[in-house]
Formats: structure tokens, C-alpha cells, sequence
């Protein structure tokens, strides 16, 4: 950022000033958008808002660091600036506009600092404004930056509430849950698998747990890796782990690719692995009269 040559005496008068108008600036500034929008139980909410923030610029006015977005300050209100910005990210608005919304307190402050001078064009009046323009930039950059950095926290929590819906449980039959997996396997949300398994096979006292890779595209050296690790993680908690679901081509692929699996029990389809654990626990498993197959 370019700095801005300032003097220990105007950033003091520009923190005074500060204080000294608290009460009219944050008065003023809870009618803007931007706090008019995110407080709408209370205007006496918005005004101590108001004064929270009046507040910090005031702190940072007096370390002089006017055009320092890491100045102390700023860490004081980077919370509540956040959860606004977040709000009206949320209503809709785009970070563009979020900027023009902080860019509208700018000229009520600047009104009441120039009311303060009697001559002005005074070199003290234009040194003042210019420190303030300066101070309300910074401010800006700060919110913009809060805008950001929560908005990449709100798409990472959506992405991994995303995977956790992407990747059910399902309990099958009593001691028997399933995976059903569809699309990519990554280690992201192949962590979020075993993740949820074991948390399903510890909740639901399950002995058998199936990891159907039906709607999985392709299997390569990395995702039969994941289900390696799967599978041993579910039988140190005491569960038999089948996957299902391998089809022709996916057989294939892992005789190509030299992968062993030979440690791992497969069923070419979800009912026979579901078969193959109501077998294991005593139960008989026939098809239907005129169901055109045999035994599952």
C-alpha cells in the first residue's frame, strides 16, 4: 500500500476529533446502509456499533498507522465487521457494493470534522481531511478483507457440509451399514468416509459394513488406497468391511494396474454384500418365487 506522510500532531488532533464527535458520528452512521440494513431490531443497537468502530479508528488514529489495515486497532472491531459483511453477502449484495456502503460514511464524518475549522482553507483543515480520507479508506480495506476471508470460509463449510451429504450412512439391517458412493474419490472426502463410517459402525454397533463403489466412474492406484484404508480402519473397530458394486471395467483396471485387493472381500453388487453379511449373522437369504435369479 502507498504510505501516507503524517504528523504526530494532526493524527492526535484526528483522534480527538474522534472521540469528541463519537456520539454525533455514530448517530449518523446508523442511519447508512450498511448498519441500517444488518440492525434492524434496534437503532440503539446500530449506534453502539457505530461506536465500536468510531472507536478503533480513534486507537489506530493515535499509533499514526492511518493507512495500516494490520494496525491493532482494526482487530477490535474485525469480528463485528465481519459478521456485517457476511450479512449483507448473504442479502445479496456484491462485494463492489458492500464497498460503496463503507465509502458512504465517509462524507457525514467529513462534515463534521470541516464544521470544526472556521477558515477552510486553512493548511491545518486540508492535513486533517486528508488523514481522515486516509483512516475511512483503510477502514474500506479492512471490511473488503473481512468480506473475503469470510466468504471463503462460508464456501469451505458449504463444500464440506457438501461431502457429508454427498456420503451417507445407511443402515441396513441391524449390525449392517452401507456407504453408497458416488462420483470422484478424493482424499478429502475419502477422509470424510472413514470419518462417518466408524462413527456409524461405533454408534450402531455395526459387525458388517459395506462400501458400495457402484456410482464411483473409475478406480485407480489412489482411490483403491482410500478403500485399503477404509477397510482396515473398520476392522480395527471390530467391523468385516465388503465393498461392492465392482464392475467389469473397473476389474479391469485394477488387474492392470497391479493393485491387490486380495485382503479385501467383494460382492459384484450391494445385495450380495448385504446378503453376505445376513448370512454371516444366521439368517437365510432366498429370492423370491419367480424372481428369475437364484440365491442372494
Amino acid at each position: 500500500m502507498v504510505q501516507h506522510d503524517t504528523s504526530p500532531e494532526t493524527t492526535r488532533q484526528l483522534a480527538a476529533f474522534l472521540e469528541r464527535r463519537r456520539e454525533q458520528i455514530a448517530q449518523r452512521w446508523a442511519d447508512a446502509a450498511l448498519f441500517r440494513t444488518v440492525f434492524t431490531v434496534s437503532r440503539d443497537e446500530a449506534v453502539e456499533a457505530c461506536k465500536a468502530v468510531v472507536d478503533a479508528l480513534a486507537d489506530v488514529a493515535r499509533t499514526g498507522r492511518l493507512d495500516d489495515i494490520d494496525a491493532p486497532g482494526f482487530d477490535t472491531v474485525r469480528d463485528q465487521l465481519g459478521r456485517m459483511a457476511v450479512a449483507r453477502s448473504q442479502a445479496g449484495y456484491s462485494p463492489p457494493q458492500i464497498a460503496r456502503e463503507v465509502a458512504a460514511l465517509r462524507d457525514p464524518v467529513l462534515a463534521l470534522l470541516r464544521a470544526e475549522f472556521e477558515e477552510p482553507a486553512d493548511d491545518g483543515v486540508h492535513a486533517s481531511l486528508l488523514d481522515l480520507t486516509v483512516l475511512l479508506g483503510t477502514l474500506r480495506l479492512v471490511v473488503m478483507e473481512t468480506t473475503v476471508n469470510s466468504g471463503e470460509e462460508l464456501i469451505a463449510r458449504q463444500r464440506q457440509q457438501l461431502l457429508e451429504v454427498a456420503t451417507p450412512v445407511i443402515e441396513m439391517w441391524d449390525g449392517v451399514v452401507a456407504v453408497p458412493l458416488i462420483g470422484t474419490l478424493d482424499s478429502s472426502r475419502s477422509q470424510i468416509v472413514m470419518e462417518s463410517l466408524l462413527e456409524a459402525i461405533v454408534e450402531r454397533r455395526a459387525r458388517y459394513a459395506i462400501l458400495d463403489i457402484t456410482g464411483v466412474p473409475t478406480v485407480d492406484s489412489l482411490v483403491a488406497q482410500h478403500l485399503m484404508k477404509t477397510v482396515a480402519a473398520a476392522r480395527l473397530m471390530g467391523a468385516e468391511c465388503i465393498v461392492s458394486g465392482i464392475r467389469p471395467a473397473i476389474a479391469q483396471t485394477i488387474v492392470h494396474l497391479g493393485i491387490d485387493l486380495g485382503t479385501i472381500l467383494t460382492r459384484a453388487r450391494l445385495a450380495d454384500a448385504l446378503a453376505y453379511a445376513l448370512t454371516q449373522q444366521g439368517m437365510a437369504v432366498s429370492a423370491l418365487p419367480g424372481a428369475g435369479a437364484g440365491p442372494r
